[in-house]
């Protein structure tokens, strides 16, 4: 995509003129406001909740509000180059798209529609754990656009290796380790509605479609679920789960039980909280891929990642979603930077809702950003074209904020543009 963010300006307002409006809200709170009236009211609690009172999800955004830019004048700005170069790969801006779960309760098309979106704005997407679609359809739709796979470490290794010779397959760059999800965060929103999507056969389809997790359908487990009787709740989730299980012929679908089967593995393994520092040797053996961990938000970690091999560091917090009372991972950002010492790329997400944002954590250090949310939001309100805005006005934000911060390219933006935290 050949993006010119003062050609994407002008278009908003040129169109605005013959009285056509975005399709989404530029406006994050607006967005976000948009977003919930297009969902139902379980699937926008599942999105925009965080852990406990959300303090964490306040802090996210108070850590970004306290650095100020401090633009320079008289700089000639009139060619900005956004180009970052991220494990060989150059990119059009510091933006990937963050992996967000479950995304079907947003917008049918899920996965897929974000897919094409990235691939058309020239952004890598980080294929989720815990998508609506294989990464085998993401990856069909996308070309040779870049994307990576986010995974959720199983209390199967097979498993665990099934998933990452998958995602070379599907010509991913990077694998994502999510380490801050050994177990579910407790999550009031959720909780005050008694739902989780996954019950339902949401969010699993990387494992219905996976060779090795339907060989462990097939073994008994010890999952205990409590009997709440029949209704009319549990009938409906029941025609959930069997619709979701991937294959055709609804009946044909119940009389086999692999629907049922596959929630009630999925829940007995989707995570291992006995994961340990030792078992990234396991996970090193496993793929020459970098391999980059995510939810670290201490600099002893990031020295512990350096010394196991890892090829870089994704500072975030889960959006808030996990621990409530976390550092913020803005915050986080400048020790690990400096622990990291340039050795590997540190990337951010948690909070990030604008390109100014993303200005102030690349003058901390910072190689790229993650978005999440907002393009979730995008996809709800407008299916792929919404993610695509969203898309654009981050990238049209960052090369403006950049040029009128006095920076031409990424190397100027440095830490004496901004305030220190």
């Amino acid at each position: 995509m050949n993006f010119s963010p003062t050609d994407w300006q002008r278009s908003i307002y040129a169109k605005g003129f013959a009285g056509i409006r975005p399709a989404t809200k530029i406006d994050f709170p607006k967005l976000e406001a948009l977003a919930g009236a297009h969902i139902n009211q379980q699937a926008f609690a599942y999105i925009a909740g965080g852990a406990g009172n959300e303090s964490t999800v306040r802090a996210n955004r108070e850590a970004f509000e306290k650095c100020k830019i401090v633009p320079r004048m008289l700089c000639d700005v009139g060619v900005c180059d956004t180009q970052v170069d991220l494990f060989g790969q150059k990119l059009p801006s510091p933006f990937l798209l963050a992996p967000v779960g479950v995304l079907k309760m947003a917008n049918p098309e899920a996965d897929v529609a974000v897919a094409r979106a990235a691939a058309a704005c020239g952004v890598p997407y980080i294929f989720s754990n815990q998508a609506s679609y294989p990464m085998e359809a993401c990856a069909e739709v996308m070309g040779d656009s870049p994307r990576w796979f986010q995974l959720y470490w199983s209390k199967s290794n097979e498993l665990v290796a099934s998933f990452i010779h998958r995602a070379e397959q599907c010509g991913c760059s990077a694998i994502a380790v999510t380490l801050d999800t050994p177990l579910l965060g407790w999550r009031p929103r959720d909780l005050d509605l008694a739902y989780l999507p996954f019950l339902e056969g949401k969010g699993i389809a990387q494992y219905t479609s996976d060779p090795v997790f339907q060989k462990m359908m097939d073994e008994p487990d010890q999952l205990s679920v409590a009997n709440s009787g029949v209704n009319i709740k549990t009938i409906r989730g029941l025609i959930s789960i069997i619709n979701n299980y991937p294959g055709k012929g609804f009946l044909k679908k119940l009389k086999s039980g692999r629907p049922i089967s596959a929630v009630r593995k999925f829940v007995s393994t989707y995570t291992n909280p006995r994961t340990t520092w030792g078992d990234l040797k396991f996970l090193r053996a496993q793929t020459k891929l970098p391999i980059v961990l995510k939810g670290i938000l201490h600099p002893d970690d990031a020295r512990r990642a350096l010394d196991a091999g890892m090829d870089g560091i994704y500072v975030s917090n889960h959006g808030g979603r996990q621990v409530d009372g976390s550092i913020s991972s803005f915050e986080a950002l400048p020790p690990i930077v400096d622990a990291v010492g340039g050795k590997v790329p540190v990337i951010l997400d948690s909070g990030v809702r604008g390109g100014a944002d993303a200005f102030k954590a690349l003058a901390l250090g910072a190689k790229a950003v993650c978005i999440g949310r907002p393009y979730v939001y995008g996809l709800a309100i407008a299916g792929q074209q919404g993610v695509s805005e969203v898309i654009s006005n981050f990238m049209t934000e960052f090369e403006l904020t950049m040029a009128l911060a006095g920076c031409k390219n990424i190397g100027e933006i440095t830490a004496e543009m901004v305030t220190k935290i």
